[in-house]
């Protein structure tokens, strides 16, 4: 089923009688849920900013506007949002819960993950406190505060519909543990916190599903603590580089069998760019990578997910099938200039 990223219930008959001898005051609960809303979104709030950002049209050179949403997370004026925000823009303006405006600079983006880290000078600061999105769960409270089509802190809540999805970046690479919620999101949350009960932010607002019903989408908070800290290091993720083009195939049968491989699938090179890792080790058009340091590779995802800033200039094994034989060759992946596709599909 393709779906675009932007990146009634029947009742049982019962009769009138029965409705009401079984009917259950919800008013305490109801009121319980209300002031924890409240209270949490009271708590963030005020962390919460309206980014806008300007941009030059590449094609014909005009200046186009874009905004969004984001959140302070250190007292000195870091702010972290989406990637898709603030990416190539000239000018970035920072606007403030308090109605403050400030301009911001950029300091880092990483398109692979749609998260960007941008900052500002400016007095009384107040950052948000980070959860532990590995020990949320499905049907908890989720709260999103953004600017959805400018209309500037707004507030939805729902809950945690899922864990652990994949969503497609931008860049083509695929982004695991991420969070689906019910809290509805609009163009212009991109960026912005989702948070827990207790005001805790657990996610970074991305994306949602156009057409469908709040099917909404957020990178999980400990992915973005780790790209937000790289960020403000390095200004970059570092991630290793082997520069091939490939496609995923299923393996014959009687080679699975033969070899006894543990998946049934690979990547199928077409090409290996001049002087690369790849075409240094050797590989060929029309090899077959199954392994790559000791992992199954079932897939281009697969081998994008080993290729962190761990490996760069590491010795590491490749397993590949040519014409049906089992070779073993060692690569030596290099770091990846920023923004570069790490190893581009077809």
């Amino acid at each position: 089923m393709n779906t675009e990223l932007n990146w009634l219930t029947s009742e049982p008959f019962a009769s009138s009688q029965n409705r009401t001898s079984d009917a259950v005051d919800d008013a305490p609960l109801l009121d319980a849920y209300s002031q924890a809303v409240i209270h949490a979104t009271d708590i963030v709030s005020p962390s919460v900013v309206y980014i806008e950002v300007r941009s030059r049209n590449q094609r014909n050179q005009q200046q186009t506007g874009g905004s969004g949403s984001g959140f302070i997370f250190t007292p000195d004026g870091f702010i972290l949002t989406n990637s898709h925000v603030v990416h190539g823009a000239e000018k970035i303006q920072v606007t403030f819960a308090d109605g403050g405006r400030s301009d911001a600079q950029l300091i880092g983006d990483d398109p692979d993950t749609d998260l960007a880290v941008i900052r500002v000078t400016a007095p009384n600061l107040m950052p948000v406190s980070f959860g532990d999105s590995d020990k949320i769960r499905a049907g908890q409270v989720a709260i999103a505060i953004g600017n959805p089509y400018g209309f500037q802190y707004t507030v939805t809540a729902g809950v945690v519909s899922a864990l652990g999805r994949s969503l497609r970046s931008r860049s083509g690479r695929l982004i695991d543990d991420i969070i689906q919620t019910d809290a509805s999101l609009n163009p212009g949350n991109s960026g912005g916190p989702l948070i827990d009960s207790h005001g805790r932010v657990i996610g970074v607002n991305t994306a949602m599903i156009m057409g469908a019903q709040s099917i909404c989408f957020a990178i999980a908070a400990n992915t973005a603590k780790f790209v937000a800290g790289r960020l403000i290091r390095d200004g970059r993720i570092r991630r290793s580089y082997i520069g091939l083009a490939g496609q995923n195939v299923p393996l014959p049968r009687r080679v699975v069998y033969y070899y006894k491989l543990p998946v049934e699938a690979g990547v199928l090179v077409i090409s290996t760019e001049p002087n690369s890792p790849a075409q240094q080790a050797g590989l060929l058009e029309g090899d077959v990578i199954v392994r790559f340091d000791q992992q199954s590779i079932t897939g281009i995802d697969a081998l994008h997910r080993l290729l962190t800033d761990a490996k760069v200039g590491v010795q590491s094994e490749l397993e590949v099938l040519r014409r049906n034989e089992l070779l073993r060759l060692t690569i030596a992946p290099q770091e990846a200039a920023p923004n570069r596709q790490l190893l581009n599909s077809r």
